[in-house]
């Protein structure tokens, strides 16, 4: 790590400044809802949601070449034909996918305690949104959680020619604010792209959200620091601009 004082931190999106996975565990609920009333699967419904959560899991997008509805909407589709076989049930599929596709998108929310933080934050630092994924998807979801006036810039995988771990987007990220990668922290939940994309870009620091605190495999990245909650960062930007101060 440099002796510079931190200029700019980015930020990761789903499961770090928002409940993506408690979002989408609401929205199969509601599907599961509407499958045991209206459609009358009983038992069927929570294996259909069960292998939707795999097929998403699996997921490889071609961002140019797939329409995130279509894939989204098949993934429904084989799930229902799978579990009660027969012909496919394309406007049963459809009717899952967006009724999952609502409900999550509605408990997708900054909470306050967020919201405060980077507010303060901004004050202090330049703030960047960094996401992975599809470009729709990704936009939804900024969309829902109206992040976008807390933040200096946000960038988007789907929308560049790589995502992280590639050091090219933090490298972008970095012309963007016009900073230099050993000016950043990158703060994000998943080791292999936040934290694997952070240390080989070179930036000051790479802080990894560990919020049900998982041990990692020996192989993964080793994040410089570690917190059970994005709520701890600014202390812990404190701590690295002391000991910034203190070499200096």
């Amino acid at each position: 790590m440099g002796l510079s004082r931190v200029r700019a931190v980015f930020f990761d999106l789903d499961n770090t400044l928002i409940h993506t996975a408690e979002a989408s565990r609401r929205g199969m609920l509601e599907v599961i809802k509407l499958l045991q009333s209206k459609y009358h699967y009983e038992e069927e419904a929570k294996i259909i949601c069960d292998k939707v959560q795999v097929k998403l899991s699996r997921e490889c997008l071609h961002p140019y070449s797939t329409c995130i509805t279509d894939l989204r909407t098949s993934h429904w589709e084989e799930a229902i034909q799978e579990t009660k076989g027969g012909t496919a049930n394309r406007n049963l599929a459809e009717e899952c996918y967006f009724l999952w596709k609502s409900t999550r998108l509605q408990h997708m929310t900054l909470a306050e305690e967020v919201k405060a933080m980077l507010t303060a934050l901004r004050k202090e630092v330049r703030l960047l949104l960094l996401t992975n994924g599809d470009r729709q998807t990704q936009r939804e979801k900024i969309e829902a959680c109206a992040c976008q006036s807390y933040f200096d810039a946000i960038v988007v995988g789907g929308e560049q020619k790589e995502e992280k771990p590639a050091p090219s987007i933090f490298y972008h990220c970095c012309d963007l604010l016009g900073v230099q990668p050993g000016d950043c922290v990158m703060v994000g939940d998943t080791l292999e792209t936040d934290i694997q994309g952070g240390l080989s870009a070179g930036l000051k620091a790479t802080v990894w959200i560990n919020k049900n605190g998982i041990v990692p495999l020996k192989s993964s990245p080793v994040p410089h620091y570690v917190v059970s909650s994005v709520l701890e960062l600014p202390a812990l930007l404190q701590s690295i601009n002391c000991k910034a101060s203190v070499s200096a």
